[in-house]
């Protein structure tokens, strides 16, 4: 990540092509909340927001299921694309009844979200821990180089650093590189992609960007294609201006589209068809 003395997240913030990008997100987010179905039926947004983001997440982890089963389907124990889709179900679920403690201790937080996704599928004495030096690590969309266990533990520490000491970076800029860090250290043996999602739809609710959760940043990201995804990413990775600018850019489109994905349930619900 780029850095500065004193504050480097609000150092991305001041990127060329950001600043744009936090204006438009502000303005798309305060577009929705002020739809007249969120005085009187949030609750049913958030609801649905929370499922076609879990729907979208999934996708980009290798479950790319019609949105229709996800809400028809009750059982969800079973391995391979079931899992994944139950287990963006259960992180969803999980992310708002975490912001008290991500506030206090991101690493905790962290940990939880892989215990809450892996749901006894990943092998014993792995589940919730960062992996130790040789453990594999099963995330088929990043195939990025892995860093080292000593590498992980201690970026882990210096994020954690960063979100505990505050910034004046907007919420999509911290949002975006808890994301990204999350996804290049993929610090558990699996589901890091679902939990580094998670991670940033916290950010996104406890920041106050999106207080009610109907902003599905996960839907972007899906209806952005993983090709776009995997390419945005790359730019984080390289850590240049321009890369940096061009994920948290991403991470923007990702939230605008979320918006406009609960902007038609609030249409539908105003009509009366949802």
């Amino acid at each position: 990540m780029s850095t500065t003395a004193s504050d480097p997240l609000a150092a991305l913030g001041t990127l060329p092509g950001v600043v744009d990008a936090v204006d438009s997100v502000r303005k798309a987010v305060d577009r929705v909340y002020g739809h007249r179905v969120m005085r009187r039926r949030s609750n049913e947004v958030t609801a649905e927001a929370a499922l076609r983001g879990a729907r979208g997440s999934a996708a980009l982890s290798g479950a790319d299921w019609n949105l229709e089963e996800v809400r028809r389907r009750t059982d969800f124990s079973g391995e391979g694309e079931a899992h994944v889709i139950g287990a963006a179900l259960r992180l969803t679920a999980e992310a708002g009844q975490l912001l008290s403690i991500w506030r206090q201790s991101p690493l905790r937080v962290l940990a939880r979200l892989h215990l809450v996704a892996a749901g006894g599928a990943a092998p014993e004495g792995t589940v919730g821990r960062p992996r130790l030096a040789g453990e594999p690590v099963d995330e088929p969309l990043i195939e990025a180089p892995l860093p080292d266990a000593e590498e992980v533990a201690g970026r882990l520490e210096g994020l954690s650093g960063l979100i505990l000491s505050g910034t004046a970076a907007p919420a999509l800029v911290t949002a975006a590189v808890v994301h990204g860090e999350l996804l290049a250290l993929r610090p558990f043996g699996s589901y890091n992609g679902l939990v580094a999602r998670t991670a940033e739809r916290i950010v996104l609710i406890g920041s106050g960007l999106d207080p009610k959760s109907i902003c599905p940043a996960e839907v972007g990201h899906a209806e952005q294609g993983r090709a776009a995804y995997v390419a945005a990413f790359e730019g984080y990775l390289s850590g240049t201006p321009e890369g940096m600018a061009a994920w948290i850019a991403h991470c923007g489109r990702a939230v605008e589209l979320g918006v406009r994905e609960s902007t038609a349930v609030c249409e539908a619900l105003q009509r009366g068809a949802a």
